[in-house]
This record gives structure tokens, sequence and C-alpha cells, in this order.
């Protein structure tokens, strides 16, 4: 039977620095063979929750375990099943791409012959055979951070941790990127990923937990969270603001459902429990009124307006305090 332990577990881990609490009972559990972002701004303290369960930091109360490994008292086997690559590329600019992986493989204990073979076999896996024998400060921004994930995978890590992997990358390096991660999860590798980027949880993760000051205010699927902040709702934007209140009026009776008007946004917002039926329905109604209409659509809640609900501000919001 397989297993179907948790691949990472922690529970009430705390870790102080001075008077500040950068993890005050946080709690996780992440499924083998998944992605489970860690999303929350600066300060919430997803980077220590990594460090800490990368053996990187001691927590000051709580247990952790990594591939059924506990972190305190058997740090040398989690180490020896994770990888993990922090927010900045970490590579030796002086040396090529190939001589960073197999540096980094006799680093590793591999014999300088396994070291060539499997950096051969990174370097095709991340696309980067073409410029394996140029030196890494030649590559761009995106090229480095999939150097960067093929040295911590050198020794086919079971978990990896990802560290906010595309702060800083244009947007076409940041999707390629994300292909490598899915890749892995497909390969069989458990990745765990923090980011303050609300896409890229919504587009890589299987399960997501917001963090907020130390704690976990809420996890499950994307899906599952946007349910917190209420379903799918119909948008109505007006050209003239004038028009709100009489457009509201005539959707909310003709929907049968309460209307909020946006006036700064000249939005009119309806649950749309039924996307097909409300809309089609809004379409009818608006069709012999005067107002002039800018857009119409039915939308589900973006994660932004999720972890605003859950935190009371905005996903880059940030405070001096430890990561």
């Amino acid at each position: 039977m397989a297993d179907r332990s948790p691949a990472v577990r922690a529970e009430g881990l705390r870790k102080g620095y001075g008077d500040t609490a950068a993890l005050d009972g946080f709690d996780l559990e992440v499924p083998a063979g998944t992605v489970f972002g860690l999303l929350g701004p600066n300060g919430a303290g997803k980077t220590t929750a990594v460090r800490v369960l990368a053996t990187l930091l001691r927590p000051d109360a709580g247990r952790a375990e990594v591939a059924g490994a506990d972190v305190v008292r058997e740090p040398e086997r989690v180490r020896a099943a994770i990888g993990l690559t922090g927010q900045y590329a970490s590579v030796d600019e002086l040396l090529t791409g190939r001589e960073n992986l197999v540096m980094f493989s006799r680093l590793y204990g591999l014999d300088r012959g396994a070291a060539r073979r499997r950096a051969g076999e990174l370097l095709a896996d991340f696309g980067l055979t073409e410029a394996a024998d140029r030196y890494a400060s030649g590559y761009s921004g995106g090229m480095r951070r999939r150097l960067d994930l093929a040295v911590s995978l050198i020794q086919r890590p079971r978990v990896l941790f990802l560290d906010e992997p595309t702060t800083g990358l244009d947007p076409r390096s940041r999707l390629g990127v994300w292909e490598s991660v899915r890749s892995l999860v497909a390969a069989g590798t458990t990745v765990v990923l923090t980011t303050q980027y609300l896409e890229e949880a919504d587009r890589l993760a299987d399960t997501v937990a917001v963090i907020d000051r130390g704690r976990t205010l809420a996890e499950g699927t994307p899906d599952a969270l946007r349910s917190r902040v209420g379903g799918d709702r119909l948008d109505v934007v007006v050209r003239d603001p004038a028009d709100l209140s009489a457009t509201a009026a005539l959707l909310g009776s003709a929907l049968d459902a309460p209307a909020t008007v946006h006036r700064g946004e000249q939005r009119i917002s309806l649950p749309a429990a039924d996307r097909l039926a409300v809309l089609t329905g809004a379409v009818r109604a608006l069709e012999g009124s005067t107002a002039a209409i800018a857009d119409i659509g039915v939308r589900r809640p973006s994660l932004d307006e999720v972890f605003l609900a859950l935190t009371g501000r905005d996903a880059d919001a940030s405070r001096p305090v430890p990561a």
C-alpha cells in the first residue's frame, strides 16, 4: 500500500527574533506529490518557516517533520531528502552552467563521471543545453533561476522548498520557471512554494495556506479559499456614473438579488450562483435600458480579494520584521 503520510507536517511552530514572533503557532500539512503554496506579504513568516523546515533554523517551540524525519532530532535525514532554492540565485557566475552543476554534484559526493552525467541530464531537463558552456554571468535572470533549480535537484530530493523563486523575474522568465516546477511535480517531487505573487499561487499550487504574522489564517485549494469571500459574481460597469443607481435597481429586480454599487469603479456587482442564467438575465434586462454599458461579465473572486478579506491588508503590504 502506498505511503499516504504527509511529506511535510508542522505543529505549533514558534520562532522569535527578540520581541518579534516570526512564527507564532504555525501549522502546516503538505500531501506528498503536490505543490503547496505559502502565501503572504513580506514579514509574514514564510521564509522563517522554510528555514525551520529545511533545518537552517531551530524552532523555539513546536515540532515538524519532513519526509518522515524530525527537523530537530533528525536533521541529517531531513537534509538528505530535501532540496532548497532561496530567493536569489546562488550559482557561481565565473563558471559555466555545466561547470556549476559538475561542481555542486562533486560537493554532493558524486564521482567525476557521475557528476558530468548528472549535469548533462539537468541541463537537458531545464532547457539549458545550448547555454551549458557559457558563463553564468551572461545568463538572463530566468536562465539563472532555472540553473539554480537544477542545482537543488542534483540529489533528486523528495521535497523541494522554493522560497519566492520568481522574485525579480520578467513575465516570460516567470512562465519558464512555472513550467519547470510543474515538470518536477509530474516526476514525483513535492514542492513547498513561498510567494507574494497571487497569480503564482493560483497557477501552481494544489493547496494554498495564507500566512500572516507567523500564523496560518486559512488553508485549502484556491477555489475553496475563494468561497470564503463569496462565490461568483456578475460585474456590470457603466460609462456614466449617473446611471449607477438606476442600473443597480433594474438588475436587482430582474435577477432577484442584492446589487452592490462600487461608485469609484462605476461598477455594480451581484451574486451569480448560476453563471449562465445570471449573465443571460442581466443582458436581457439591460436591453431596454438607456444606460451605456462599458463591460459586463461573470467573474470569480481573486486571491487578492481572499487575502484582503483574511488579513485586512493588501498582499504587497510589508512590515519591518524578519521574513
